[in-house]
C-alpha cells in the first residue's frame, strides 16, 4: 500500500479544512506513488484557483478548463498538511491558508489498465477453447473428422 510506499495507484478520501469553507475538493481523491513518492491530484470545487504551495513546493493548475486541479506532492498520510491556495475569484487575487487531510485507512488500489486488458484476453482464451472443443464434440459426434 501507499503507507508502505508500494508504487501503484491508488483513491483515498481526502479533507479539506480552512478558508471560508465553501471550497471543497473531490474525494476521494487520486493518489498515484512513484518511486516511494505519493502524489495526489487535487481538483477543487472552482476554476478559480490559480496556485498553491505544499510543503514548501509550487504547484500550478494541470488543466486549462473546467475546475482546477493539481496535483501535488504529499509528504505523509493521516497527518494536517498546511497549504496555500490562491483564489482569483474575488474582485483580486487572494492567497488562503487551508489544511489537507489524506486518510489511508481509506486507501484502494486502482485497476490497472494493463490488467484488465490481461483479464479480457484471458477470458477471450477460454472462451475460444471452450468453443473449439463443442465444435469438435459436435462433429465427432455427428460421425465427421
Amino acid at each position: 500500500m501507499a503507507e508502505n510506499n508500494s508504487d501503484g495507484e491508488y483513491t483515498i478520501e481526502a479533507e479539506l479544512t480552512g478558508g471560508t469553507g465553501r471550497a471543497h475538493i473531490t474525494s476521494p481523491a487520486k493518489l498515484t506513488v512513484t518511486d516511494g513518492i505519493m502524489n495526489a491530484e487535487i481538483e477543487w470545487s472552482s476554476s478559480s484557483y490559480d496556485y498553491m504551495k505544499v510543503d514548501g513546493k509550487e504547484y500550478y493548475p494541470e488543466n486549462e478548463e473546467g475546475n482546477s486541479v493539481f496535483v501535488v506532492e504529499i509528504p505523509q498520510l493521516d497527518a494536517d498538511i498546511p497549504v496555500l491556495a490562491e483564489t482569483v475569484a474575488m474582485s483580486e487575487p487572494h492567497l488562503i491558508e487551508y489544511t489537507l487531510h489524506f486518510d489511508s485507512s481509506t486507501l484502494k488500489k486502482e485497476n490497472s489498465p494493463s490488467g484488465i486488458i490481461i483479464s479480457v484476453c484471458i477470458l477471450g482464451a477460454v472462451i475460444l477453447t471452450s468453443a473449439t472443443g463443442l465444435f469438435i464434440r459436435k462433429r465427432k459426434a455427428n460421425g465427421k473428422k
